[in-house]
């Protein structure tokens, strides 16, 4: 199931695209989960989670090429689709490197067309996939998906998006470590977080996607930080 957000102020044209992904879906047989932002600001203080992301241009307070301009800040990846009245905008959308572009009133096969687009780089970015050998049996989850792994004595608790409860599996934090990549950073001996769910990086702690804060040890605290900071100069 891939999550779609759509931020958009007017009610009726949030629903016009809730519409046309529910016929795309039906069309198609992918599974879409669907939430809707009514400011821009509302993204840009709660930075969600999303797989594609349909951002309305023209709305009061923060626009949507301002709200996409934060969102690049900290995350180079997630395909942007802009909701415009006006044309002329998609010259400005190659500054924040936009998927493409929706001209209002939405007419569906122009829609369908772009969500084909859409779909092509969503399976491309689905990447690599993990198996973890739980107490229920095997799972198998998105690497990109897991947003911080941490160690209670020797069990290693893999906190997934999505997921009401952590995966909980017998291993190390070291062992973890190797297994899941050059995207996540030791932030103590006890937590590994995935840097594509940092949302905010304080001077001893980061913020994730969902929520949590995670405090650097003594020990990793340094190292943290310059891992953290080559991997946010390589993603703007």
């Amino acid at each position: 199931m891939y999550r779609i957000l759509i931020v958009e102020d007017t009610p009726a044209e949030a629903d016009a695209l809730r519409a046309a992904l529910d016929r795309y879906g039906a069309e198609t047989g992918e599974r879409f989960s669907v939430t809707v932002l009514p400011q821009a600001l509302d993204f840009v203080e709660r930075c969600p989670a999303a797989d594609l992301i349909f951002m309305d241009i023209e709305m009061p307070g923060i626009n949507g090429m301002e709200a996409a301009e934060a969102l690049r800040a900290y995350d180079a990846e997630t395909p942007l689709i802009f909701v415009t009245n006006l044309a002329q905008y998609a010259v400005h959308g190659y500054a924040v490197d936009a998927l493409d572009f929706i001209v209002k009133p939405m007419i569906y096969n122009d829609f369908r067309l772009r969500m084909d687009r859409a779909m092509r780089q969503l399976r491309k970015n689905d990447g690599a996939m993990i198996t973890l050998p739980t107490a229920e049996g095997m799972r198998v989850v998105r690497l990109r998906d897991i947003i911080y792994v941490d160690i209670l004595r020797h069990d290693l608790y893999y906190h997934v998006d999505s997921l009401p409860e952590p995966l909980r599996l017998r291993g190390s934090i070291k062992g973890a470590a190797n297994e899941l990549g050059a995207d996540f950073v030791r932030v103590s001996s006890a937590c590994l977080a995935n840097m594509c769910h940092v949302r905010l990086i304080r001077q001893g702690s980061v913020v994730l996607s969902n929520g949590e804060e995670l405090y650097f040890s003594r020990g990793c605290h340094k190292a943290a930080l310059e891992t953290l900071n080559a991997f946010v100069g390589r993603s703007i």
